[in-house]
């Protein structure tokens, strides 16, 4: 097992230390991250893992919805209260509030349900994209950065990210604006056989590159100076099992930005073309005035 899964495994291993009147509590831990702020997709995983262990494991997540409602700090422990909702005949609910010295950083409700039969349908994969061994990854692309904190990180994931119409980790004016792009990813090693894990870390992972469409739309980068991000809010809508330590192609676009604010959502898929998720996002971001943008 690599480091970085290793790592990855440990933070999504919550402490289970002990139950309030109306809720059960977990603690959790952060993996570092450029100026010590916890990555939103890694306490979003955290709070699905802390969920998951106050519902029979015969019902599957099929839906979260968070907020993020303040930066996290990656050397404080992480505390997770679940609150059981509900538990029907064939769903439950949970919320989840992920607090740091007594304060929320993230709040999120989440649906679980029974395995059951019924017609089926999906979205349509996109066809003739090119494969993900035909792609560069992105520790390839950001070599000659790796002594800037950002592009370390980047390269310390613990998944393998490739983009198909290229990143927007540096600034390029020949870069065409559209607000869509097509990303494989999987994790760097096998991960055990455990459909709760996996679920965990599909949201875990599916917050890397979301807005990138945003960003991309208005002819910037993630090194753009004076460029801000931050997510607001992040939803995940699980259909079928899938395995992240195969490859999965992430179909993302943005429909809205204005404010200050971009929305962004995007279709999930198996390398064989099976959707297996839907995941949406709206996240602050500013983008300083670029050149060619209209007076």
């Amino acid at each position: 097992m690599t480091e970085r899964i290793r790592i990855l495994l440990e933070t999504l291993a919550l402490a289970e230390t002990g139950a309030r009147t109306s809720e059960d509590i977990f603690t959790g831990t952060s993996h570092p991250m450029p100026f010590g702020r916890v990555f939103g997709g890694q306490v979003m995983a955290q709070a699905v893992v802390a969920a998951q262990r106050t519902v029979a494991e015969s019902r599957r997540i099929h839906s979260v919805h968070g907020y993020f409602v303040r930066p996290g700090d990656v050397e404080l422990p992480i505390t997770l209260a679940v609150e059981r909702i509900h538990d029907g005949r064939s769903f439950s609910t949970r919320r989840v509030q992920a607090y740091q010295q007594g304060v929320p950083i993230m709040s999120m409700i989440s649906s679980f349900q029974d395995d059951v039969p019924g017609p089926s349908s999906q979205h349509t994969a996109p066809e003739g994209l090119p494969r993900p061994e035909e792609l560069p990854s992105s520790e390839d692309l950001l070599a000659p950065y790796a002594g800037h904190p950002q592009a370390r990180a980047v390269i310390a994931r613990p998944f393998d990210i490739r983009h198909v119409e290229g990143p927007v980790y540096v600034p390029d004016p020949t870069r065409p604006r559209h607000g869509k792009q097509h990303v494989w990813i999987k994790a760097k090693d096998r991960l055990p056989d455990d459909d709760a894990l996996h679920r965990a870390a599909l949201a875990y992972l599916s917050d890397y590159a979301i807005l990138e469409p945003i960003v991309r739309m208005h002819g910037a980068a993630w090194a753009t100076p004076g460029l801000k991000a931050a997510s607001l809010d992040h939803a995940v809508w699980w259909h079928r099992p899938a395995r992240v330590d195969e490859w999965l192609l992430l179909e993302l676009e943005t429909s809205s930005s204005g404010g200050g604010r971009g929305l962004a959502n995007g279709f999930v898929y198996t390398a064989d073309g099976t959707h297996v998720a839907t995941i949406a996002q709206e996240g602050m971001v500013r983008v300083p005035e670029q050149p060619g943008d209209p007076a």
